[in-house]
């Protein structure tokens, strides 16, 4: 039974709740007042769960088999139309091929993320500070990363002008004008702002190794290299499946940057904003929804198929 007393509960509540708990579960076993103490611990999260997560999904699924503008009582049912829809016309799915390159960035990402981590694992001067830098942008509002990356790619801008000053003007690009660029900029700019994410969560999975074990690697005379590869990566294996998967969830899902610096305009377009322009802008919440739910399909499916991949490798 979980001691209440350990939870920081002062005497007179503990004493209150032990006679209390006599009077309800006087009669029960000890392992049915156990599984009961635990379900009413979870009872708020899974209904807070249940109302904001799981009726929303199934009202979403709902009007995926529905024509409706988002605000008129008429809501027509139509089946499987709007999904035959989306499979007729490939415009939707044009979109997808900008998630590659936050697919590919979010493999950058957690190699800087996973270098650093183990950098400033090591002893050395000013880590704090370099910690703070690394996480730093994660905790900027998206909005804020955002408008500041505009006015730092925007034409004669900061990066231009950093260019210049360098002597490096040839580089300078319509980073935000020019097809074949943008996304580039745009990727980069989510790389920034989430690989202090990444780098938090593999530095604190690094720090539970057991200095012991580091201590007899250095005895036995291995490298830096050495100890990555065969304590410090097999370690965190998890940790790596798990940033992997928040990884290539978040380069399917992209939405926030892209929508806000360019709106989706000069080939940024992602199968988000494509959503939503589809449900809010066009006013056809029923094949919105229906797209939503394709994403959510694909979503899981890398999902389940990386974590076969783990599987089999283990």
């Amino acid at each position: 039974m979980v001691n209440l007393m350990t939870l920081g509960l002062p005497p007179y509540l503990f004493k209150i709740w032990e006679k209390g708990r006599g009077k309800m579960f006087g009669k029960l076993s000890y392992k049915k007042q156990e599984k009961l103490v635990i379900f009413m611990f979870l009872l708020i999260p899974l209904l807070f769960l249940t109302v904001f997560t799981f009726m929303p999904a199934i009202s979403m699924i709902y009007y995926s088999f529905i024509e409706w503008n988002g605000y008129s009582i008429n809501k027509t049912w139509v089946g499987f139309n709007n999904y035959i829809e989306i499979f007729k016309n490939p415009i939707y799915f044009v979109a997808l091929k900008n998630s590659l390159y936050y697919f590919v960035g979010g493999f950058l990402q957690l190699f800087i993320a996973f270098y650093f981590a183990v950098l400033l694992n090591a002893k050395m001067k000013g880590k704090s500070l370099f910690k703070a830098i690394l996480f730093f942008p994660y905790l900027l509002n998206g909005v804020a990363i955002s408008l500041i990356f505009v006015f730092f790619l925007r034409p004669d801008g900061t990066l231009d002008s950093i260019l210049n000053i360098l002597g490096m003007g040839k580089y300078v690009q319509q980073w935000l004008g020019n097809e074949h660029i943008i996304n580039y900029s745009l990727a980069t700019v989510s790389v920034w702002r989430y690989v202090g994410f990444n780098f938090i969560i593999f530095l604190g999975a690094i720090q539970s190794i057991s200095g012991e074990v580091m201590e007899a690697a250095d005895l036995d005379g291995a490298n830096e290299w050495q100890k990555v590869k065969y304590i410090i990566l097999p370690s965190v294996k998890k940790i790596v499946e798990l940033n992997l998967i928040l990884a290539i969830s978040g380069a399917i899902s992209v939405f926030e940057i892209p929508y806000i610096m360019t709106g989706g305009a000069n080939g940024s377009n992602t199968f988000v904003i494509q959503t939503v322009n589809t449900a809010f802008k066009f006013q056809q919440v029923g094949l919105g929804s229906a797209m939503a739910v394709i994403m959510l399909l694909i979503v899981a499916a890398v999902t389940i198929a990386e974590k076969t991949f783990f599987k089999e490798a283990d």
